[in-house]
């Protein structure tokens, strides 16, 4: 009975620490006199947080990640001086509904 409870007590600490940091999906823009390195800090500081970056954008300056809610702020305090915008990704329909594909 015993190694059974140190494994229910092991799955609730993993799940907790699990859910401390959210993943979200959100798009990091900045203006176009952004530094391209100030850019290239942000999907490094998103990388090592284990994050994964989902789109680079061309005719814009920035990319789209999934990440940590932490992480976040580390990405906005990046930007800060080139006024980044980090928001997260939504669904956008037009016409007020869904078109099924």
């Amino acid at each position: 009975m015993r190694p059974f409870s140190f494994l229910i007590g092991a799955l609730a600490l993993v799940s907790g620490v699990m859910a401390a940091d959210v993943q979200k999906s959100v798009l990091v823009t900045y203006p176009p006199e952004t530094p391209d390195s100030v850019v290239s800090q942000a999907k490094q500081a998103v990388v090592d947080a284990g994050g994964v970056i989902t789109h680079e954008y061309t005719l814009i300056k920035g990319f789209a990640a999934k990440v940590g809610e932490k992480v976040l702020d580390s990405v906005s305090a990046l930007g800060k001086e080139y006024q980044v915008l980090v928001e997260e990704d939504q669904e956008v329909t037009t016409g007020g509904g869904r078109v099924g594909l």
